[in-house]
């Protein structure tokens, strides 16, 4: 259980939160009046206060909202919770989409000091039902109604493709694939082949966004920017070999090309990572293989599910 300490909106992006005692939140936007409200998934954003009140003590002298944050609240550690999780509120209630952030602009603290928690401390999350929050509220996590969707992700890697010079058909494909499946497809993505980029994304998804499967099409082969098993290995936390080695054994019953596919598939955190070819055909192939198999791994790596030896 936690209690609202701030309230703090911005009317422009850019610009300094202010403290307001209430504010009306609104289904699938955000908060009325605040600049970064909109449909998207970062709708609102929340800080630990005792957080707040650490760097404080750092002798730092900071207003409320001077973070960006929008809600503070105390009790409650938000870092810790995973993406997915619900906060009730009175009558508002709150999915966390994001943990942390990127900094892309360092703000007015961290000019000043050379720090601002928001990046590692600060949570997003997205309206599910509207109403009003006063500060000296209650605000607590709740278990879900329904259970929530496996969220997926999906990146090409294609030099043409991101150029513009070929249009990109495996990445929607593969989209339709887990969206006919029951998966929610929270970023599709469009790179150049390359290392950098690719690393930089995965990095972001698994850690921020957290969803349970990212699946990459292309850059598996031989050519010399064909660097996507690199790239997913270098993030990896450990490796689940057996994927990538079935779709080879099963798509060698259909080219004896398959032998040349470097695909790899690892976890980051509780990310499962796959690369599948480059071809719509192909990819639609791979994933025959693994569609049925991977909700057992995906519930483990949430720890909704426990493993089971067969007899």
């Amino acid at each position: 259980m936690g209690t609202v300490t701030a309230i703090c909106i911005s009317k422009q992006r850019g610009t300094p939160k202010q403290p307001v005692f209430s504010a009306q939140f609104v289904p699938d936007y955000g908060i009325q009046g605040d600049a970064h409200a909109g449909n998207w998934h970062r709708q609102v954003s929340l800080l630990q206060q005792e957080k707040i009140d650490a760097f404080r003590e750092r002798g730092v002298a900071v207003a409320a909202g001077a973070f960006g944050e929008n809600l503070a609240v105390t009790g409650i550690d938000f870092r810790a919770l995973p993406v997915g999780t619900q906060l009730q509120c009175g009558e508002v209630l709150l999915e966390i989409t994001q943990i942390g952030k990127e900094c892309h602009m360092h703000c007015a603290i961290y000019q000043r000091v050379g720090d601002c928690i928001m990046p590692r401390e600060g949570v997003f999350a997205r309206v599910l039902r509207g109403g009003t929050i006063h500060v000296g509220d209650d605000m607590q996590c709740i278990a879900r109604a329904q259970p929530f969707a496996f969220q997926a992700a999906v990146i090409t890697l294609s030099d043409a493709g991101a150029a513009g010079a070929r249009e990109d058909k495996s990445g929607p494909m593969i989209v339709q694939r887990l969206r006919e499946s029951g998966y929610t497809v929270i970023e599709q993505l469009l790179l150049p082949d390359g290392r950098e980029r690719l690393e930089h994304e995965l990095i972001r998804l698994c850690d921020q966004r957290q969803p349970d499967l990212i699946l990459t099409t292309g850059g598996t082969g031989f050519s010399q920017r064909d660097v996507t098993p690199e790239a997913t290995l270098a993030v990896a936390d450990r490796q689940v070999p057996g994927i990538a080695e079935a779709m080879r054994a099963a798509s060698m019953q259909i080219t004896k090309r398959a032998m040349l596919s470097r695909a790899v598939s690892v976890i980051r955190g509780r990310t499962l990572i796959i690369n599948l070819p480059g071809s719509p055909k192909a990819c639609m192939e791979t994933m025959d293989v693994f569609m049925d198999t991977i909700p057992h791994g995906l519930g483990l790596l949430r720890g909704t599910v426990h493993d089971c030896a067969r007899a």
